[in-house]
């Protein structure tokens, strides 16, 4: 079981290696820019150059940063892994009856000719 699994994880991971090393490269790309523009910033201080208004740019806000890639890598792995896609069917989950906790599947309520409809809600 442990075999599969990790077979399955190695799988996930070369799948979503391409688009997780795009976002890195976007992301270090905007890094770069802003350094880009710092520069040029300095270059035009240091000119005495008063006509267009300063701009405040903090290092404190960097997208290629340890934290932003493990959150892309997640939402990534999120996205890969959910059970609901676009353009696919509806996944067939299973509900439990509150009354004698009797298993079934959402789809076993469906009639023909009649829409399922579920009302998802909150008790506060």
């Amino acid at each position: 079981m442990n075999t599969i699994k990790s077979i399955k994880n190695a799988i996930v991971c070369l799948v979503l290696l391409p688009r997780f090393l795009m976002a890195a490269v976007m992301f270090w790309l905007l890094d770069f820019l802003c350094i880009r523009k710092r520069v040029f910033l300095r270059m035009k201080e240091q000119e005495g150059d008063a006509i267009d208004p300063p701009v405040c740019i903090s290092d404190s806000n960097r997208l290629f940063s340890m934290e932003s890639l493990k959150a892309v890598w997640h939402g990534h792995k999120l996205d890969f892994l959910k059970a609901a896609h676009l353009g696919h069917g509806a996944p067939n989950s299973e509900v439990v009856q509150l009354g004698d906790q009797q298993r079934s599947r959402i789809l076993d309520y469906a009639k023909d000719k009649r829409p399922l409809i579920l009302n998802f809600g909150s008790c506060t």
